[in-house]
């Protein structure tokens, strides 16, 4: 049996993100480029992240960025919340998406500053609207805005992909 895709798919991860982070096939959707890119997070692969970042807003300080990232975080779950346009022949497009978060102790990793102050053991998330676009038949990812904490109803699965409902999980008390 072939393992999961890591993007929350549930189909394989060698028939859902596998083909893009290695390059034989290119994402047709803003939706699906997204989910490869959490799923490049997830397996490291920092030269997807970079060809699939828009030229525009690359740094020169983007890869060894990504290496630390990449080494401090572990990945546990992704929730698409809204898409908005990113079809195959849209120009433009907007993924609302959760990705549940937790950091490695820094002493398996060199900690940043930010996150020496969040507790190692705590599962975060990164609330986001990304944007994206499509030049020459590929889309990118330009940027994005980071949204408030997502808060789904009491009875609803919790974004950190528990399998339980948010009340008795993540729900603030």
């Amino acid at each position: 049996m072939s393992k999961r895709c890591w993007c929350g798919s549930r189909r394989a991860f060698s028939s859902c993100c596998e083909p893009y982070l290695k390059g034989n096939k290119l994402a047709p959707t803003a939706e699906a480029l997204m989910r490869s890119r959490y799923s490049a997070f997830c397996t490291g692969h920092a030269d997807y992240l970079i060809a699939t970042h828009h030229p525009s807003k690359q740094n020169r300080n983007e890869r060894e960025q990504l290496h630390r990232n990449i080494k401090s975080t572990q990945w546990i779950n992704l929730l698409v919340i809204k898409t908005l346009k990113g079809q195959k022949k849209d120009k433009t497009g907007r993924v609302e998406f959760v990705a549940a978060y937790q950091l490695i102790p820094s002493h398996l990793v060199t900690a940043t500053s930010e996150q020496t102050a969040q507790s190692p053991d705590a599962i975060s998330q990164l609330h986001e609207n990304s944007r994206f676009v499509r030049e020459q038949g590929q889309w990118l990812y330009l940027d994005g805005d980071i949204l408030p904490t997502y808060q789904p109803k009491r009875s609803h699965p919790c974004w950190c992909g528990s399998g339980k409902p948010y009340k008795h999980c993540h729900f603030p008390n």
